[in-house]
């Protein structure tokens, strides 16, 4: 049912993109490209369909419980009828002993046609395995909440990615505007002889400048959007654009561990001892219950005594299997296996060590950047107080060029270590909330 809900999901997202591909951009939240992506990603695909071949295999080793039924049919015709030798002494009692006299049994024409019926009563092995598929489809079903959060993780690193390329690009072309009028004040100074040819040529460059970080930005900022169609699954003439507004989350830290490495490496962990319980009881007997039920033909076509006979045959037993000795190999298996438990513990034991680790960095480094984030963002703000004033000095003659460019490249610099911070926060988030297994579908 899940599947076939999917299916559907699938079809209603493709028809509503089918009719907005032709539009203008539209602008798509993080949560719209997560809800899509959850649905047309390829990945994720993939991992569903995984998660049903591992279904059918639990239910393939559960039929094995069900009896099983064989109809069989054979024709034979003897073109030499087999020999067997007799003792000598069958035909002539006088005879000696030691001495034979082959003879041929049976006649040409042999049909055969049954059912056979076999019921497992008891296989130890066989309820195990039961087991070990229920295991396995469970780490199908992590490995698919694994899957899942990856691509949560993508999306909205991609997402996040493309934000910050607007932001500059938004920076760029207040610096552009900010360039060009100041261009606009030198080039009239300059046709007052109040500045010099080589101030004009410094501010055109500069801009210049600007405007080729700009068309490089915006080149970016396509080859992220076209990675995010291609993480949400949408065709790359689909035209989007993300939201401007980058949103700090205001609610407490989830440090609740529910990582999914965790989970999946416990589970395994299980399935190891599993195997090791399946090796175990491979030295138990099994036992089944068979029968048989059908008809044997005989038949001769010379003459004169040409017939085809038919008679019964049938019959039902019990079936007791019990392996005595292997030669110790089931005693290797089962000290191999050990060896490979106290791996997956110790493996367990190092991955909680490093996730709380990661997650006490990450918590502190989201702390640190949000903090930093408000500086810069207050310092950005003073940044552009500091080149509006300096500006108007120029223009009074107060302050030169240089200290005009120098409060430029100070506003700049602000600004990059502002979005630098944002990106910060955006990362130690995302690892937080991937260590702490706490992606949450809707944001």
């Amino acid at each position: 049912m899940k599947l076939v809900n999917t299916h559907i999901q699938k079809v209603i997202v493709l028809v509503l993109l089918s009719s907005t591909s032709i539009l203008n951009a539209q602008t798509w939240s993080l949560q719209q490209c997560i809800d899509t992506a959850l649905i047309l990603n390829k990945n994720l695909q993939i991992s569903r369909n995984n998660q049903q071949i591992s279904e059918q295999k639990r239910k393939e080793v559960q039929a094995n419980l069900i009896p099983k039924l064989d109809v069989n049919g054979e024709y034979k015709y003897f073109t030499d009828l087999p020999y067997q030798l007799m003792p000598l002494s069958t035909f002539n009692p006088q005879a000696p002993e030691g001495q034979f006299k082959e003879a041929q049994f049976g006649v040409p024409h042999n049909i055969n046609a049954n059912l056979q019926l076999s019921v497992p009563l008891y296989n130890a092995q066989l309820y195990n395995n039961i087991v070990t598929t229920k295991l396995a489809t469970e780490i199908s079903s992590l490995q698919y909440k694994k899957t899942e959060e990856q691509v949560f993780f993508e999306v909205s690193n991609l997402y996040y990615n493309a934000q910050i390329l607007q932001h500059q690009i938004l920076f760029l072309d207040s610096n552009i505007q900010n360039n060009r009028a100041l261009l606009k004040t030198m080039s009239l100074l300059k046709s007052q002889l109040l500045a010099k040819e080589t101030d004009v040529t410094k501010i055109a460059l500069q801009l210049q400048q600007l405007q080729t970080q700009r068309d490089l930005l915006i080149n970016k900022h396509q080859q992220v959007l076209n990675g995010l169609k291609i993480m949400v699954g949408l065709p790359l003439t689909t035209n989007i654009e993300v939201d401007q507004s980058i949103v700090f989350e205001t609610k407490p830290d989830q440090i609740s561990t529910n990582n999914v490495d965790l989970q999946l490496a416990q589970t395994k962990s299980r399935l190891l001892s599993n195997e090791l319980k399946s090796i175990k009881r491979s030295r138990l007997p099994s036992l089944a219950l068979f029968g048989m039920y059908g008809t044997t033909g005989f038949g001769y076509d010379k003459q004169p005594n040409d017939f085809l006979n038919f008679y019964p045959i049938s019959f039902a037993g019990i079936k007791l299997q019990y392996p005595l000795f292997n030669g110790t190999v089931t005693q290797r298996k089962i000290n191999q296996k050990k060896f490979e438990i106290d791996n997956a513990d110790l493996q367990l034991t190092l991955l909680n060590d490093q996730t709380a680790m990661q997650t006490e960095n990450a918590l502190s480094e989201k702390i640190i950047s949000k903090q930093t984030v408000d500086n810069t963002l207050k310092q950005v703000q003073l940044a552009e107080d500091i080149y509006r004033k300096t500006i108007l000095q120029q223009k009074q003659g107060t302050a030169n060029l240089t200290e005009v460019l120098m409060a430029d490249n100070a506003l700049r610099e602000i600004q990059q270590q502002y979005l630098s911070a944002i990106v910060g926060y955006l990362k130690a988030d995302l690892e937080l909330k991937k260590l702490t297994g706490n992606f949450s579908v809707k944001q």
